[in-house]
């Protein structure tokens, strides 16, 4: 007598999904109706004049950026009497569509901005029928103590005790070198960690630079591999966090310390990057109860492993749309992955 009850438990039960759900349905009902898409052109600024400001005031509206028209006007048309002028209030809506779309928050109208502006309610839908249906293929309870990469976000979720304690940028894998989705914990913190350059990145990158670059980057030979030697120029930087998993993938720090600034993150050869790592490291070894340990390691200047009494769980995951702040937001991720998924839902694949 429950059938549909139980065919509904099916689906996952969390409050984002039921929040995705909500908006896909929203999407598809607004999917009739289509905005004229906005022309491109040159950058926008606020303060300044252009004849697409009310196309794009229009797209702000029905997107609910911008207050809703009077009753019995389409909030996708543009208003009668508008003028040309971008002014305060359309450069704080634009910021959120911004920020919602993983862009960064400048109030610049440029082409990734229209882009976002164009892309219509069934595009919307489509992306988050796909993230949908991949939430679904997860296990339906999460573990409360664990740590979330979002590759397609580049960003990272710390969970303690079934709450997000800690959140923070991070740089993943460039599109030739895609950090691949897994389940694989955390089972020691590395201090001062050596780097053993993986033998496509030797033959590729390094060898062809000749001695010298390997002397000013503290590289040597050993056992026919090129190892760098610890120091905060290493690739892996002042900490690595190991993880238990066949593919070589873990998190570390990073010398590179510009690359947490921009918006678009995917640059790695394939492992995660963490901003600010070592206050990261320190946060999880004084939950764990290893601080002493931890600074004691790091005080050494050489390669010394801490084990931590029990093991974190870190899911690598692809969304490209997400709840943070309460607001749905779209993630530009470059690797397409999903598409091999929008078939169920009836989306239909796209190239990347």
């Amino acid at each position: 007598g429950n059938v549909g009850a139980w065919l509904d438990g099916l689906a996952p039960q969390d409050e984002e999904y039921r929040r995705l759900s909500e908006a896909y349905v929203a999407a598809t009902a607004e999917a009739g109706r289509r905005l004229e898409p906005i022309p491109e052109g040159g950058s926008i600024r606020p303060g300044a004049s252009d004849p697409r400001v009310p196309a794009i005031a229009a797209a702000l509206r029905a997107r609910g950026y911008l207050p809703a028209p009077p009753q019995g006007e389409d909030p996708a048309q543009p208003q009668a009497g508008a003028g040309n002028g971008y002014s305060a209030e359309m450069a704080d809506a634009v910021r959120r569509l911004q920020e919602d779309h993983g862009l960064e928050p400048t109030a610049i109208v440029d082409a990734a901005t229209l882009a976002s502006l164009n892309q219509s309610a069934v595009d919307r839908a489509r992306i988050l029928a796909v993230n949908l249906e991949r939430r679904r293929w997860l296990p339906r309870e999460a573990p409360a103590n664990r740590i979330d990469v979002n590759i397609a976000a580049a960003s990272l979720d710390y969970w303690r005790d079934g709450r997000i304690a800690d959140r923070r940028r991070v740089v993943v894998g460039q599109p030739t070198n895609e950090t691949p989705e897994l389940a694989s914990p955390i089972f020691r913190l590395v201090a001062n960690p050596t780097w053993t350059v993986p033998e496509s990145i030797a033959e590729e990158e390094i060898l062809p630079k000749g001695e010298s670059y390997l002397r000013r980057n503290r590289m040597v030979m050993r056992d026919g591999r090129i190892v760098q030697e610890s120091g905060p120029q290493n690739s892996l930087g002042e900490v690595k966090f190991d993880m238990r998993n066949d593919q070589a993938i873990y998190l570390h720090d990073t010398p590179a310390k510009s690359l947490f600034g921009e918006a678009q993150r995917h640059r790695s050869h394939g492992c995660v990057r963490v901003h600010d790592a070592l206050g990261f490291a320190a946060m999880i070894a004084e939950q764990e109860g290893v601080a002493d340990d931890w600074r004691e390691a790091l005080a050494t200047g050489e390669e010394t492993f801490v084990a931590l009494p029990r093991e974190i769980p870190v899911r690598l995951l692809y969304h490209s749309a997400f709840v943070d702040g309460g607001r749905i937001r779209f993630a530009a991720g470059p690797y397409g992955l999903g598409e091999e998924g929008a078939q169920a839902p009836g989306a239909g694949a796209r190239p990347r």
